[in-house]
């Protein structure tokens, strides 16, 4: 799970493993498989993130996640 805040400020907790897309359009938007939209304060980068450190918590493979970006978003 991630914490992230909406625009109205309120924070709420998402299940990372239900993330399906982040947009940047230019607010920050989570898009779930169930389809629903989560317009966000946090930054693309930021949710990336938040999203590597809690597979990292869970042993797994976060590299993994910044693989499937396209090259340009994550240039290290």
């Amino acid at each position: 799970m991630i914490t992230v805040t909406r625009l109205d400020g309120s924070r709420v907790v998402v299940n990372a493993e239900l993330i399906e897309m982040v947009e940047a359009v230019p607010e920050t938007v989570i898009v779930l498989v169930t389809r629903r939209r989560l317009m966000v304060r946090e930054p693309v980068d930021e949710v990336i993130d938040r999203v590597l450190a809690y597979r990292r918590g869970l042993g797994g493979q976060p590299d993994a996640v910044r693989g499937l970006l396209p090259r340009a978003e994550h240039d290290d």
